[in-house]
């Protein structure tokens, strides 16, 4: 396949085969962004400003505490917390809440700085998805093969194909449902596991083998929610 400037990044998620494409587009990006906003960026009066405003959700304030070291963070919170005091406390205590400052730190507490440059930056992935499925035949073919897209993902992309700068209306219809086929067909499987899993705890499995249904559970998880879930105890 021709590779371009725009094209490898894409080529380079979609070539493994292995879970979610979406998944992994979306982690590289997390990796990155938590990896910048700890490091110089820090120091850039424009990101400054934007992180004030917006802050960060509790999984990125943890990514950055758990990535970088405490004074990056510490500088990050200092005009942060600043910018609360003086947008949303109130000037003198007494009175009647001021409705507008709620407001305020109901619509700070619901953004993140990073969750948005991650949403801005999948879509325009998604861009170049969109063009190379219905241009490249080697890429609808590596898009295809891929085991699944989970259901956050499916999603996402399903409604970022259907607008208007999305998936060509032409190409729209084949592009959905084999978007879907990919989730289905994964899900139809995976129920599968799931039942074959809950079976081997009646009586009258003994003997039975667990097949692929051993792992079923964290793979469910994994499906829903985008993410691995971490390590649990054996049944």
């Amino acid at each position: 396949m021709k590779e371009t400037i725009c094209t490898i990044p894409v080529n380079d998620i979609f070539s493994p085969k292995d879970g979610c494409p979406i998944c992994r587009m979306e982690a590289m990006l997390e990796e990155q962004y938590v990896a910048f906003i700890t490091g110089d960026a820090m120091m850039e009066p424009n990101i400054r400003i934007e992180t004030n405003k917006k802050g960060f959700c509790h999984r990125h304030f943890f990514k950055m505490f758990e990535n970088g070291q405490k004074l990056p963070n510490a500088l990050i919170l200092e005009s942060h917390l600043q910018e609360i005091i003086d947008n949303f406390m109130p000037k003198k205590l007494g009175g009647k809440p001021d409705k507008k400052a709620l407001a305020g730190i109901r619509e700070e507490l619901d953004s993140c700085y990073v969750c948005d440059r991650i949403e801005s930056d999948m879509r325009h992935f998604m861009r170049t998805v969109f063009v190379e499925w219905h241009r490249n035949e080697e890429f609808r073919k590596m898009y295809n093969s891929q085991p699944f897209i989970c259901l956050k993902h499916y999603l996402f992309v399903t409604e970022a194909a259907m607008r208007k700068d999305g998936v060509p209306s032409k190409y729209l219809s084949d592009f959905c449902a084999e978007t879907a086929a990919l989730t289905k067909n994964y899900l139809v499987s995976l129920k599968g596991d799931i039942t074959h899993f809950c079976s081997m705890f009646d009586y009258r499995s003994q003997g039975k083998e667990w097949g692929s249904s051993k792992d079923a559970v964290e793979r469910s998880i994994e499906f829903l929610t985008g993410e691995k879930p971490r390590q649990v105890k054996n049944c």
